[in-house]
């Protein structure tokens, strides 16, 4: 497959970057942002059941995260990975760089690396979700708020929601004039250049455009003997561009949004024998920092990603009730080719020709790439909201969507250094999904109301796939073998709430909700000697929550805490790796989590702000009968069976900290005309388990991160204007974040620290 050449896409990013900044030479604006009452916190608004709420009495586990903390803790050019850590329960991670974001909450994710892998935390932007992976790695920019949604949100938002759901919503248009810019150089020569402009065109009319041009040269070095070649990975050019036209009339508004992303770069860079023997520390014979590795195949590693999609919003106001439709189109197409042995040579080329190997013993070479060549994905909603004066309100609607994605997997010759295709298949699949719901909200008395929500769901999915080239033809794998599978469900998904107003500022809530996961199709067939699909049923969710919403110290104080518990029938899991260099889709009979949240947010002085938020989680597998393949050199501690997998019964789910704390704190002090500030956020987690089975190697340790940023904000009557510098990952803390377990005790590896400084002028 040929790589992406810069097309259109590529050339009105850079058109749209360039006129925003040319345009600001003949304007002259004021800018500033709303600012709560001195000492007190503002009220956060959010649309966690799609509408328009205040934070605190909403009856479900919702975070958010806006203005300052949002831009602090995405700064240094950082992808949507900058989330992990930043919410209770909430992680986020990657084996595909910048690209195929996976997100965990309350323990509940998917380790899958499959293009067509599906995830029980949906993530929904601007309203319309985002099913495939790749179009989750959309960056995260002129973005109003993110919402993190815990525990199940099967009737609102759907099929594929058991652990929750993240939510985006970006900057609107309004009839209000603003405009900003804002420029940041840091380590590695990293840039991240961001702009919008935005406001009326009409009386009724408003548009903005919001532009992204992200910017990292190579800096990482590869050492392996013939292979030789300085600043050879680690860098990309990262391009994306929103348009947004907003009409506003007495009964009738329409939102269109037109997005797209360009992204020419590396994929993740992988680390071959990095970690120490018998143990989890890196320091073995591939680790010699993160600016170098020693590859056989990094020269033509590369991962390009264009998306591109559209939205249109309709509202009708009809007296009492409001009509919504929600249309959305997305497309995405990826190539990405990497060195994932993270080595240079093989065992078997060792004993055959005597070819170099290294560094230590590489069992298996293995140089590929996934492409996604075509991809559409067709959203429609159509939603009427009730506006009653009574102690009567709801919503209903119906729901369709549909999917047609293609899949193309190749191998390569890697170990004689020719590169030349060795194996190739391609996956088929179609989604096709509908769903009729309603939510219905009464209130008992001023103090005490509830809310009902129901949603029947059907999906169904074909898929094929096809290998016509086999990498394992010398030992007698076939080339030509493909297979078919339909799979098909629907289920009736439910949730009843409870909020109660102890006092004018604490409210009390429970929740108890049922949803499931749609039936997954995985076709992993490059390396597998038959077709290579397995299905996993549909995964059930049963969950029950409680929790108290509080302001507090004369509304300069807010404490929010949760505890919940969730059993989870036929939960969907993917055995990757092991030392089949493949992966296939389980059942676990049952598992079991349980936990509690605490979120909060103080005002200590005028000058002085600080939250901390903590998580608790506690999942386990049920399932006496459940065994995966474990890895080809790691330690494996827990019991072997007779066929020399690993017994995952008892076992915590990857990826899955019972620990996590999160802190934030900023200090301010008006100096001359203008502030001066301080802004620091640390996250931590406990260890984690990157695979179903236990080792000593792939044990994440402990992770402690913290970032600082301090500057100096000042207005005239013009413009505001902000410079600060800031550093990321402060302490340098090294540590694996992921692995690949089918051939070398290979790791992915945390971020290094980053310096940079940003200068920001907004314009109003």
């Amino acid at each position: 497959m040929q790589t992406f050449k810069k097309n259109a896409l590529s050339l009105s990013i850079n058109g749209a970057l360039l006129s925003v900044i040319a345009s600001f030479s003949t304007q002259s604006f004021a800018a500033q942002e709303q600012e709560a009452e001195s000492g007190k916190l503002e009220v956060i608004e959010v649309t966690a059941r799609k509408r328009v709420e205040n934070a605190q009495e909403v009856p479900i586990s919702v975070t958010a995260l806006q203005g300052e903390k949002l831009q602090a803790i995405s700064a240094g050019a950082m992808d949507i990975r900058f989330l992990n850590g930043r919410i209770p329960s909430l992680s986020v991670e990657s084996s595909f760089g910048r690209t195929f974001p996976r997100f965990y909450m309350r323990g509940l994710g998917n380790s899958d690396f499959d293009l067509n892998a599906s995830q029980p935390v949906s993530l929904v932007v601007d309203n319309v979700v985002q099913e495939n992976p790749i179009l989750k790695g959309f960056p995260v920019f002129d973005v109003a708020r993110v919402e993190a949604l815990g525990g199940p949100q099967g009737t609102l938002f759907g099929r594929n929601t058991p652990a929750g759901l993240v939510k985006f919503d970006s900057v609107r248009p309004s009839q209000d004039f603003d405009a900003f810019v804002s420029v940041s150089y840091g380590s590695k020569e990293t840039s991240d250049v961001r702009a919008a402009i935005g406001g009326g065109l009409t009386d009724n009319l408003s548009a903005r455009i919001s532009v992204l041009n992200q910017d990292r040269g190579n800096y990482i070095d590869n050492k392996a003997p013939g292979f030789e070649q300085d600043d050879v990975l680690g860098g990309y050019t990262d391009q994306a561009m929103r348009l947004q036209f907003l009409y506003e009339g007495d009964d009738f508004n329409a939102l269109f949004n037109y997005h797209m992303r360009d992204l020419d770069g590396e994929p993740v860079t992988f680390y071959a024998n990095a970690f120490k023997p018998n143990s989890n520390e890196l320091g073995g014979d591939g680790w010699n920092g993160r600016d170098i590795v020693w590859h056989d195949s990094a020269a033509r590693a590369t991962q390009q990603v264009e998306t591109e999609g559209a939205s249109l919003t309709l509202d009708f106001e009809l007296g009492n009730y409001t009509l919504t439709s929600i249309t959305g189109y997305e497309s995405a197409e990826l190539f990405s080719r990497a060195d994932v042995d993270g080595g240079y040579g093989a065992g078997w080329a060792v004993d055959c020709c005597g070819m170099p190997m290294g560094p230590g013993l590489i069992t298996i070479d293995s140089e590929t790439s996934d492409a996604i060549p075509d991809h559409e994905q067709i959203t429609q909603e159509l939603r009427l909201t009730s506006n009653l004066d009574g102690d009567f309100n709801y919503q209903v609607g119906v729901f369709y969507f549909s999917e047609d994605l293609t899949i193309e997997s190749y191998a390569y010759e890697t170990v004689f250094g020719s590169g030349a295709e060795t194996g190739y298949v391609i996956q088929e699949q179609e989604t096709t999904a509908w769903a009729v719901f309603g939510s219905f909200d009464y209130d008992f008395t001023e103090l005490t109301s509830a809310t009902f929500g129901i949603r029947y769901s059907d999906d169904d999915k074909d898929y094929s796939n096809l290998r016509t080239m086999s990498p394992l033809g010398f030992l007698g794998q076939p080339d030509n073998v493909g297979g078919e599978e339909s799979v098909s469900d629907s289920h009736v998904s439910w949730d009843i709430s409870v909020n109660h107003k102890l006092t004018d500022d604490v409210n009390l809530y429970a929740r108890v909700a049922d949803t499931f996961r749609a039936p997954s199709i995985q076709g992993r067939s490059l390396f597998a000697w038959d077709d290579g699909i397995s299905v996993a049923d549909s995964e059930t969710i049963l969950s029950f929550e409680t929790g108290v919403k509080s302001d507090i110290l004369d509304g300069s104080g807010r404490v929010n805490a949760s505890v919940f518990y969730y059993t989870m029938e036929d939960q969907q899991l993917t055995s990757v790796g092991g030392d089949s260099n493949t992966a296939r889709l389980l059942n676990a009979d049952e598992t079991v989590g349980y936990g509690f949240e605490l979120d909060s947010e103080f005002m200590l002085t005028d000058n002085l702000a600080v939250t901390f938020g903590t998580s608790y989680n506690n999942t386990e597998l049920n399932d006496s009968s459940l065994s995966v393949p474990v890895c080809a050199q790691c330690t494996v501690t827990d019991p072997i069976n007779g066929n020399g997998q690993a017994i995952v019964d008892g076992n915590s789910l990857p990826h899955a900290p019972e620990w996590t704390y999160t802190f934030t704190a900023r200090y301010s002090r008006e100096i001359a005309d203008g502030e001066f500030y301080v802004y620091t956020d640390w996250a931590y987690r406990d260890e984690i388990s990157f695979f179903l089975y236990e080792s000593t190697e792939f044990t994440g340790d402990a992770l402690l991160e913290g970032g600082a940023r301090t500057g100096y904000a000042w207005e005239t009557d013009a413009q505001s204007y902000d410079v600060s510098v800031f550093v990321r990952n402060m302490t340098d803390e090294q540590q694996a974040i992921g692995a690949v377990d089918f051939t070398n005790n290979t790791a992915i590896v945390n971020e290094e620290r980053f310096v940079g400084a940003e200068f920001k002028v907004s314009f109003f």
